[in-house]
């Protein structure tokens, strides 16, 4: 049975036939030859509405909203300027600049793709032309979009909420340690990297000129994630909140807000939420049927009943995870690997809080990751000049960062767990 659902997966993926309609062919076709035949199919539309009818997905939509939101209202141009008036006298300020915005945009927007689109798209022409080696600059942007999944709020932690029942508010405050020393380690390395380029310094009055333009741009993150650490409403709410205050800043503010842009932002949360809920919708009915067939128990007894070091497993669980996010993209390793993997993390006794942390971080991995890591091809969108292997290259050292950082937080999980227990 394991082989039909694990060929069955490589072979249609391989096809090219969508994730969501893979997983779903599998747990229709497991159900009729393994549960009942035809008579399963009932299963179907039950599992189906069951697996949306959960109040923490409420905020996934209006995450993705806002996201579109601000990435036409034009805030990550103004936060670009900002963080380049404050930083740029630096050595490798230019750098800093860039990566310092990836994190407020990431805070704001809570997608990777938004933030490799939004500050690519300013960062990459100007770095070039003040000196910068493209190949830096392309890893340090693609790098820099992966925040967007580990500072909160992150669309993949509130996916794993939903699926493991672990509170989502909870969640986005663990990844606010780890997030800043990830943040702080890429600032290190892209400074050391191109120390050699230092930029005239901006004046005071430029500089407070910047931060006037951009405040709300940087009020947003300091609403939603201050209202969610003070209790002030939940991570739900919070999506609410953002998605006014976006619309707000994009009417009122930028006064951008036509017709037309309304439309593209529709469309385009539309479009993510359907790919994004479909998935979910699939991977629910194949976990339905692996629960049938007991394969996920069957997996924790053999995980559990070994006598070898759960840090062993551990290990193992971790180099499964990157070897899928060389080949799906976050979501579809999050549903599919989660209904086995959760079971497993308690019943060795790590924190589950703790191990959404390390899978974010094996998931931003998965984004820089070739041959489909999506931050490498968004980056070649944004220039036909740019190549994989350039945006390749340019990354490893980031994601030699990312392992070792991983390696530092499973000795130390306080770093993820400390500030949770002011979440009530």
């Amino acid at each position: 049975m394991n082989i039909f659902f694990v060929g069955g997966m490589g072979t249609l993926l391989l096809l090219g036939l969508p994730v969501a309609f893979t997983l779903g062919l599998l747990a229709i076709l497991g159900m009729f030859f393994f549960n009942g035949g035809t008579f399963a199919f009932m299963q179907v539309p039950i599992i189906s509405y069951k697996s949306l009818d959960d109040f923490s997905l409420t905020a996934l939509p209006m995450y993705v909203l806002m996201s579109q939101v601000l990435l036409v209202s034009g805030v990550g141009k103004d936060l670009y300027e900002m963080a380049s008036r404050w930083f740029r006298h630096f050595p490798g300020g230019l750098a800093i600049a860039t990566l310092f915005c990836c994190t407020i945009f990431s805070a704001i927007s809570g997608s990777s793709v938004a933030t490799a689109v939004t500050v690519g798209s300013v960062a990459l022409p100007e770095m070039v032309r003040r000196g910068y080696a493209k190949r830096h600059v392309l890893g340090l942007l693609a790098a820099g979009g992966t925040l967007g999944i580990l500072i909160p709020p992150s669309i993949p932690m509130i996916i794993y909420g939903s699926i493991t029942g672990e509170s989502v508010g909870k969640l986005f405050i663990a990844g606010i340690i780890p997030g800043a020393i990830l943040t702080i380690s890429f600032m290190i390395f892209s400074a050391y990297q191109t120390r050699h380029i230092k930029d005239a310094p901006a004046t005071w009055k430029e500089r407070f000129e910047s931060c006037r333009t951009a405040i709300w741009g940087l009020l947003l993150p300091v609403i939603v994630i201050g209202g969610i650490y003070t209790g002030i409403f939940t991570p739900t709410e919070a999506a609410a909140v953002g998605v006014v205050l976006a619309f707000a800043i994009s009417a009122l503010v930028y006064r951008n807000l036509s017709i037309e842009n309304l439309k593209q932002i529709i469309l385009a949360t539309v479009k993510t939420n359907t790919m994004i809920l479909f998935i979910i919708v699939g991977a629910m009915l194949l976990g339905f049927i692996l629960t049938i067939l007991r394969i996920p128990q069957t997996i924790v007894n053999i995980a559990t009943s070994q006598d070898i070091s759960p840090w062993i497993i551990f290990i193992l669980i971790n180099i499964a995870l990157l070897i899928l996010g060389m080949f799906l993209e976050t979501v579809s390793i999050l549903v599919i690997s989660l209904p086995i993997l959760y079971p497993i993390i308690i019943a060795l006794g790590f924190d589950p809080i703790w191990f959404a942390i390390i899978l974010i971080i094996n998931m931003e991995l998965a984004l820089i990751s070739p041959p489909v890591g999506l931050n490498l091809f968004v980056l070649k969108g944004l220039d036909r000049s740019n190549t994989i292997s350039e945006i390749v290259k340019g990354v490893i050292p980031y994601a030699i960062i990312m392992v070792v950082f991983m390696v530092v937080l499973s000795f130390f999980p306080e770093i993820a767990t400390v500030l949770i227990d002011k979440v009530d």
